[in-house]
């Protein structure tokens, strides 16, 4: 099966030619998982980068049922373990396929040998790849937590901040009784008994007009208020997600870190225990 159309549209190989994306598409070997066998494990010694060619695999920090931590859901189009095509180092996570799965393996030899002959493609993979690496460093050097709601207010047009004053305006007992009071002052004003010239008699067409014309002005401006705060409630949920993971990875760190320590007393304590025995 041909992939040039998928690698195409992957962001690592979107500046290659056609003629390079057509030549890495048939160096692609096809694997594929049924739902829940594991890719690939945390500590694995990796030499291949995986492309999703169909279902989905989810990238998470192994541990018990309670204590694993999933990272990403991977999907058809995005990529995962490409460091392992530049690097010897163990794998940082694992992943196992949460539906059947179609991915698509780049090892490291087939890689090599491919920008062997087209040196080109290594400058065009090494520019993605740095720009991967600055964003994931951008994003590690940034606090998580952070006043979602004050960011996009300081960003608010005065289109914007209309909107969401009148969206306030209109769910108060301010408008409430602004309405009824511009409507009794309307119906004295123009009622017979007391102005002979009344500017706009019974039934006050005229202001019924300007209801109108309101309540049309009132709707889309209520509709984008809401959907600005449907936006802001899905950032907050986003900060909060990323807050929770740091927290958890950095709680597995310290677990990880405290049983290292613990074994490392266990073990002086030995050595000292059989200093003492021994004569």
């Amino acid at each position: 099966m041909d992939y040039s159309a998928l690698l195409a549209k992957i962001p690592m190989f979107e500046d290659l030619g056609d003629d390079d994306v057509g030549a890495l598409a048939r160096s692609l070997v096809e694997r594929r998982y049924p739902a829940g066998q594991i890719v690939m494990n945390q500590g694995d010694a990796g030499t291949a980068m995986f492309i999703v060619a169909d279902g989905h695999v989810n990238i998470h920090l192994p541990g018990e049922a309670s204590r694993r931590i999933s990272l990403k859901d991977v999907t058809v189009g995005e990529y995962f373990g490409e460091l392992a095509l530049f690097d010897d180092k163990p794998r940082s996570a694992s992943a196992v396929a949460t539906t059947a799965a179609v991915l698509l393996e780049l090892d490291r030899d087939t890689l090599s040998r491919y920008l062997t002959t087209r040196p080109h493609v290594a400058m065009t993979l090494l520019r993605t790849l740095s720009g991967r690496l600055r964003e994931t460093n951008e994003m590690l050097s940034q606090r998580a937590a952070k006043n979602v709601v004050q960011e996009m207010e300081s960003k608010l047009t005065w289109s914007q901040r209309l909107a969401d004053k009148v969206a306030e305006l209109n769910g108060s007992w301010a408008f409430i009784l602004m309405l009824l009071g511009l409507t009794l002052g309307w119906m004295i004003v123009n009622a017979a008994a007391i102005n002979a010239h009344q500017f706009d008699p019974y039934p006050f067409v005229f202001f019924n007009l300007l209801l109108a014309i309101l309540v049309a002005l009132q709707g889309p401006l209520i509709v984008m208020s809401q959907n600005r705060s449907a936006i802001k409630d899905r950032a907050q949920a986003e900060t909060d997600f990323k807050v929770n993971l740091k927290n958890e990875v950095n709680i597995e760190t310290l677990l990880r870190e405290l049983g290292e320590l613990r074994t490392e007393l266990d073990r002086r304590l030995t050595v000292l225990e059989r200093g003492r025995a021994a004569p």
